[in-house]
């Protein structure tokens, strides 16, 4: 398949992000199968035109499942809100669409399974959005470790701390309501530190974990735009029904040790997205803010010089960098939306399963509700306690 026709469902931030890398993937990166941009669907004709248009879709639908019922379209893209992904996606399979969904790929983890089940049966590609694999200094991160140059993994520390619902007079938008979002930081931004750490050291064995909403109430929005809301001071309060942090420990089936934090009350983190890894060779430490880089340190080097070194991963020897600038040019939070694509048309053209998939969704999700599920018991739970 030399082109692939794609019906996106979502126009806001993640839409966005999507829409631009289906633009910029021919341009970078010709020799991977051409994704078209054929029709954009959401519930705002107003504000989906707008969206069509400023994206450069060539058609849009005020209703998915006249996309879906499309025989000009091969693929669905699902980046509405989370209790929207499961519906779609299981009329996608049955219509023996592709299917690109974002992450958390569904409210609980029996729909994830579902999901997965129905898209294995229908022979479909399926992708699910774990856009921060796709930066070339994380790509550098697993070479290292891949390679044994970090040695015998021991831990796995990770964060990814925000502060945009510091404000208690924010209002409360969908990513604050547990019937549309699932969960709160764990389900958002845990879900990206969880996959990040089965992707560089490997399966969950166990995990112990505590969270907190800090503000119980907030004002009902009266309007909504990606991670942004506006509300008056006076309107009725609603109850938040997710976690505003939540904190947890980890015990990975090859032994080493991890510890996670996810939180949107870290003041003065924007969007701290960050994780070290220490091995009994060296180590490395990524931070999102500075997505160039990758901090490495080898317990070979000569004593005198020992110490992290900066690697700024921009050169053609990084993984997709050959498609880019020149050497010490850097990229942005976008291109790793570009690369992700790039993984899921090339899996559609080649007939095999992108990284990461359905699979690695459900993955996330089981340790998502194990999570949970200490946190309710208050105790140890064993990822196998999920099958």
């Amino acid at each position: 398949m030399e082109q692939v026709r794609v019906g996106m469902v979502g126009y806001k931030f993640m839409g966005k992000a999507h829409s631009n890398a289906y633009r910029a993937t021919p341009m970078f990166f010709p020799n991977t199968a051409k994704p078209v941009m054929q029709a954009i669907c959401g519930r705002d004709p107003q504000g989906l035109e707008q969206a069509r248009s400023q994206f450069g879709w060539l058609s849009s639908e005020t209703d998915w499942r006249n996309l879906v019922a499309r025989d000009d379209i091969d693929l669905i893209d699902i980046n509405a809100p989370s209790d929207a992904h499961k519906e779609i996606a299981l009329a996608a399979a049955a219509a023996g669409k592709h299917i690109f969904c974002e992450k958390p790929l569904a409210l609980t983890l029996e729909d994830s399974r579902e999901m997965l089940a129905a898209a294995e049966e229908a022979g479909i590609t399926h992708m699910v959005g774990f856009n921060y694999r796709f930066a070339p200094a994380v790509k550098l991160a697993k070479k290292l470790i891949e390679e044994g140059r970090l040695g015998k993994i021991y831990h796995f520390r990770a964060w990814f701390l925000q502060d945009w619902i510091i404000d208690p007079s924010f209002p409360l938008v969908w990513r604050l309501q547990k019937e549309i979002a699932g969960s709160g930081s764990h389900g958002d931004l845990g879900a990206h530190l969880i996959d990040l750490g089965r992707h560089l050291v490997g399966e969950f064995a166990e995990v112990i974990g505590m969270s907190e909403t800090f503000v119980k109430q907030r004002p009902l929005p009266s309007a909504m735009t990606g991670l942004s809301a506006k509300g008056d001071l006076n309107a009725p309060l609603g109850d938040v029904t997710v976690d505003d942090a939540t904190l947890f420990m980890t015990r990975f089936a090859n032994g080493a040790l991890g510890s996670f934090e996810a939180t949107r009350f870290a003041t003065g983190h924007r969007c701290t997205n960050a994780f070290e890894i220490n091995g009994s060779k060296g180590s490395v430490k990524f931070d999102f803010e500075r997505l160039n880089e990758l901090q490495v340190y080898f317990t070979d080097d000569a004593e005198d010089v020992q110490g992290f070194r900066r690697v700024l991963a921009t050169d053609a020897a990084h993984a997709y960098m050959d498609a880019w600038w020149p050497a010490g040019h850097t990229i942005g939070y976008e291109h790793t939306f570009t690369h992700e694509v790039v993984e899921l048309m090339d899996a559609i053209k080649e007939g095999r399963q992108p990284v990461p998939n359905f699979v690695d969704g459900v993955k996330c999700q089981e340790v998502l509700e194990a999570v949970e599920r200490s946190v309710a018991e208050r105790r140890w739970v064993s990822i196998s306690e999920m099958a």
